[in-house]
């Protein structure tokens, strides 16, 4: 056989259209071939993912697929109905489980101290802030000033508050304003007035807020369980010691609203010319003349010289 020859038949030349074809089946084959490895893989792979971690991928599909709160808007999550908060946080939209309250240990549990304004005064449930026992010793006076109360003769008077006490003094005026026009109070005696003054104008006396240092170094306080607790009159100053006015007193069982009308009263009745007075028997009002905060003998914690039909609360006068 010549060499170069082939043995074999020649083979015959295909069309372009048949190579066509040829090449639509071959790409079908390879695509049939692929769906069914994917198949085999999905299969797989949902044997060996618990329903639990299935769901929770769903779930962070679904999450991921929602919207979020749009510019402006606060989230919902921490509110409970009624826009409360929720204690330990609050079910979500989608029926999620609530997470449980914080327990409180009774070593961090607060308690109101003794004389604190309980909840039902209107007072914050947030605890205040600590009452400074000492300040620089410099006063800045209320811009308020009002109408004269009562009938007598108006005592003109002005409110300073210590500075660095936290106190607005002219909140501060308004608070004794009302305690000074109170039918309880002075005024319901005819021969008694007052007038918050205006700025710059003479006064005849003036109420200090200050800080408990400061009030015993006003009032020369020397006696040991009275140093930093108690107030005064000082010539024509009435002197409220910071920590009475925010705390109130522990021999008080009243809100603190009611001890300051006590402090006010107490000592602007020794500007009156009120001394003191002591408990006239067990169960009755303690007068506003007692030194209530060294104990009420049996009486009954009282703010206001008189009471609401007019009668004055008197005790046996003390030497």
């Amino acid at each position: 056989m010549p060499a170069g020859r082939s043995t074999g038949r020649p083979r015959p030349r295909l069309s372009p259209r048949a190579v066509r074809r040829a090449e639509r089946r071959r790409r079908l084959r390879l695509t049939i071939l692929g769906s069914a490895a994917a198949v085999a893989v999905s299969a797989t792979a949902y044997a060996v993912v618990p329903n639990g971690g299935a769901a929770a991928v769903a779930e962070g599909r679904a999450a991921a697929a929602r919207p979020g709160p749009q510019d402006g808007q606060g989230a919902k999550g921490a509110k409970g109905a009624g826009g409360t908060e929720e204690a330990g946080g609050g079910a979500d939209a989608q029926g999620g489980r609530r997470s449980p309250a914080p327990v409180k240990s009774p070593d961090t549990a607060r308690h109101p101290a003794p004389g604190a304004p309980s909840p039902s005064t209107g007072a914050s449930a947030s605890p205040a802030a600590p009452v400074p026992a000492a300040g620089p010793g410099t006063f800045r006076a209320s811009g308020a000033s009002g109408e004269a109360q009562g009938k007598g003769t108006a005592l003109r008077w002005r409110i300073e508050v210590e500075e660095g006490s936290g106190v607005d003094p002219d909140s501060a005026a308004r608070s004794v304003e009302a305690i000074l026009g109170d039918p309880r109070g002075w005024t319901r005696d005819t021969a008694y007035g007052f007038r918050l003054a205006a700025p710059g104008e003479p006064v005849d006396f003036t109420v200090k807020i200050a800080t408990p240092a400061t009030t015993d170094r006003l009032c020369e306080v020397v006696t040991p369980e009275l140093i930093g607790e108690t107030n005064c009159r000082a010539g024509h100053t009435v002197v409220v010691n910071l920590k009475r006015w925010q705390e109130g007193s522990p021999q008080f069982s009243g809100p603190v609203e009611e001890y300051r009308a006590l402090i006010v009263n107490h000592e602007v009745g020794h500007e009156l010319g009120h001394d003191h007075e002591t408990c006239p028997g067990a169960g009755k009002a303690a007068p506003a003349m007692m030194q209530q905060i060294k104990g009420l003998l049996g009486c009954q914690a009282n703010a206001w010289p008189f009471d609401a039909s007019g009668t004055y609360l008197s005790g046996p006068h003390v030497p």
